[in-house]
């Protein structure tokens, strides 16, 4: 039997989310269905009973699936049927495992797989801002446990205004974009964009998504007590030897506090962490180490973990010898690589992005087709990280999770500096060949150098910083770290990146590791990194100020124009004939599409004298015939009474063989014209009924001298005047 249980959400603006639990998938350990409007999702969650052998980390594992059904349509391909995740769906499963991966309890290591699918949409109500809830609401009606609940939502500002779950029409109109998540207690993820906005604005989003998301927790405790799931299963993922614990700190903490002071870089100091391990294990037996090297190896990471975190806490030292506020070296170089229409190498330290920028056309978009999003992408932005960055001796195989979102951040952060209706396709490429920290933020400045060398007209450059934390007591003593290292980031508190230009914040990203971050501390971070920020911004600009004034030489060139709509026809010909032929004889290339009611034509060619025939060649089919001018025009094809002439690109009329010249011919043969031939005409006259032209190449010539006028041929509308009497001593049977 069901036993059906529902919980509601109001929001500020009126409108319901609702939960609803024990209808479907309850084969699941947990599962709920949550619904806003039209828009219904499912998530369930699945927990093995119990950890694999060697397992000494949290295997989550959070899938995101748009079914094309849920809005009605068919899904693209030749199978007809979904596949692999898009890069949208992949970014809402990191929203979604970022906020909970750092809830399970830290000795929980039993495989977790959270499933979340959309069912159902009308367009309206955005699924990924609800997909948070479901999960952690999923997890609540289990026994699994869980240090939460969580929830997210998304904050846009319209007008000045914050709303939290805006629709897809009211996002379109936001200046701010973030997606917030958080327990009752704590910020624990954020990211989003935005247009230059003030570090307080950024604060007080996050402030109003934490109240809205304060709610919808309580909503979940509610929901978990009535399906009676408040205490949750027991496990014993670990075996623990506190004597072996012990030991481990007394012999070598000393000597791990020593590497963290010595300021060393990243392979030197990796070495030097090793040794201390190696020399540990050498005093124990291989049977020993087979049966306790496991835990031996987790307690000296969390020996390393303290003597860096006491390195800074105690001595304001980092484990390359900065202080907490010190940025790396910086070198730069820009217009490195010969080949692509812009380049850059931005170094930071141990950090380095090689990005290339490509300029292209309108054949060169993107095709998006999302269940909810389908459209073209004008700007892309793909980031590589080859095992060697790191010197890792493994293959590359494809595009990971992690390399999208971290493409990601990159292009929301730089997309909005892009000149509106820029007419490239714009493709920026950033290969990270040395990583210690923080590639994301290189991708972001190496970016804006190429786009600036790429004569893309940027309306300011951008720069980004990685800040980390190191907090201990809820908080109450920390140190706010700029620019962090790998380590740091792995063995700290918080990992906090930051965007923008000298007028404001363009993107963020913040993942959080601990209980009781303060909106102080948050507000510090801001600082500091807006520091930072304008530090590294200030190494760019000195590198490169300004966007080229020109493309390169082999960039191609793009000339737009609009026609009116009801040439669109005439530019394309039949079968695209008319279209083909002048790509093929100008060497540019032609793209057209109907835009607000107007044909928006775009041509393209690293030659400027293609542009300019192609544009002469457009212009001649668009331009309307003007009676009394004259045209150079092809003959097409002979007939016995004359013969038909092009004399504009789709315009084609008779020229008489009374009117080929003031002499008169009996036989069109005697004129010479034949199908080829160049001639000019002048347009007498356009019928207003049929559309005809009548054309004439005497009318172009000066009358000779003594000409007598003789009475014009009758034409029968065919072009053919009527037969007349054999007697007529004037006439010619035709």
């Amino acid at each position: 039997m069901m036993n059906v249980i529902t919980k509601t959400i109001q929001l500020a603006d009126g409108r319901n989310i609702t939960i609803e639990t024990g209808k479907l998938a309850k084969q699941a350990d947990g599962s709920v269905t949550v619904r806003m409007g039209n828009t219904v999702l499912l998530a369930t969650v699945c927990a093995a009973k119990d950890a694999n052998p060697g397992v000494d980390f949290m295997p989550l594992q959070v899938e995101y699936k748009e079914k094309f059904s849920a809005i009605g349509r068919f899904p693209g391909g030749f199978t007809r049927r979904e596949g692999r995740a898009s890069d949208y769906e992949i970014l809402t499963c990191r929203l979604v495992d970022r906020a909970l991966r750092p809830l399970f309890p830290d000795d929980y290591h039993a495989e977790v797989f959270v499933n979340i699918i959309l069912f159902s949409a009308d367009g309206v109500d955005m699924p990924d801002a609800l997909a948070g809830l479901a999960a952690s609401a999923a997890l609540a009606v289990s026994d699994i446990p869980f240090n939460g609940p969580i929830s997210e939502v998304r904050v846009a500002r319209l007008e000045g205004k914050f709303v939290v779950n805006p629709t897809f029409e009211q996002l379109e109109k936001a200046d701010m974009d973030i997606m917030v998540g958080a327990t009752i207690d704590n910020i624990m993820m954020v990211e989003g964009e935005m247009d230059e906005v003030q570090e307080a604005d950024l604060l007080e989003a996050i402030k109003v998504a934490h109240e809205a998301i304060k709610d919808q927790c309580r909503v979940q405790l509610e929901l978990q007590e009535a399906v009676g799931k408040t205490v949750k299963r027991t496990y014993c993922h670990e075996e623990n030897d506190e004597e072996l614990r012990a030991d481990v700190r007394a012999k070598c903490y000393d000597k791990a506090f020593a590497v963290a002071m010595s300021g060393t870089d990243k392979h030197a100091r990796a070495e030097a962490f090793e040794a201390i391990i190696t020399e540990y294990k050498a005093s124990f037996s291989e049977e020993d180490l087979e049966a306790k090297g496991g835990m031996i190896a987790r307690y000296y990471h969390d020996v390393e973990k303290e003597a860096m975190r006491r390195a800074i806490l105690d001595h304001g030292k980092r484990l390359d010898g900065r202080d907490t506020r010190t940025i790396r070296p910086i070198w730069t170089e820009v217009d490195c690589l010969p080949g692509p229409h812009g380049s850059s190498i931005f170094t930071r330290g141990e950090t380095q992005s090689l990005t290339t920028v490509t300029l292209g056309t309108k054949s060169d978009e993107k095709l998006v087709d999302d269940v909810l999003n389908y459209g073209k992408e004008r700007f892309l932005l793909h980031y590589n990280f080859p095992p060697f960055s790191t010197g890792e001796a493994r293959p590359q195989r494809g595009v990971g999770r992690r390399e999208i979102g971290h493409g990601n951040l990159a292009h929301r952060a730089l997309k909005r500096m892009l000149p509106e209706k820029y007419p490239y396709v714009v493709r920026v490429m950033s290969d990270i060949l040395e990583s210690n920290g923080s590639s994301s933020m290189a991708t972001v400045c190496a970016g804006t150098l190429a786009l600036m060398d790429a004569g893309v007209p940027m309306k300011r450059p951008v720069s980004g910083i990685a800040m980390g934390l190191i907090s201990e007591n809820k908080g109450q003593n920390y140190a706010i770290l700029s620019d962090i290292l790998g380590d740091e980031d792995h063995l700290g508190d918080m990992d906090f990146k930051v965007t923008g230009t000298k007028d404001g914040i363009t993107a963020t990203q913040m993942d959080i590791k601990v209980d009781g971050l303060s909106y102080e501390i948050l507000e510090n971070a801001l600082a500091q990194a807006k520091e930072g920020r304008l530090h590294i911004l200030g190494k760019i600009t000195e590198c490169m100020a300004e966007p080229r004034e020109d493309l390169k030489p082999h960039a191609p060139r793009i000339e737009s124009l609009t026609i009116p709509k009801e040439f669109i026809g005439a530019v394309i010909g039949p079968g695209g004939k008319i279209i083909q032929s002048m790509q093929e004889e100008s060497g540019a290339t032609i793209n057209i599409e109907e835009v607000d009611g107007v044909g928006v034509i775009e041509i393209s060619s690293n030659n400027k004298a293609s542009i300019d025939k192609a544009l002469g060649m457009i212009s001649a089919i668009v331009v309307v015939p003007e009676v009394g001018k004259t045209y150079l025009a092809t003959v097409k094809s002979v007939m016995p009474y004359g013969v038909f002439v092009e004399f504009l690109p789709g315009k084609e009329g008779l020229l008489h063989i009374s009117e080929v010249d003031w002499k008169r011919y009996e036989a069109i043969e005697e004129t010479g014209l034949d199908t080829g031939a160049k001639v000019d005409v002048k347009l007498l006259e356009i019928d207003p009924k049929s559309g005809k032209f009548r054309l004439s190449r005497k009318a172009t010539i000066e009358k000779p001298e003594g000409y007598e006028e003789r009475p014009p041929r009758r034409n029968n509308g065919e072009g053919r005047p009527p037969r007349r009497n054999g007697n007529d001593k004037n006439y010619k049977s035709e």
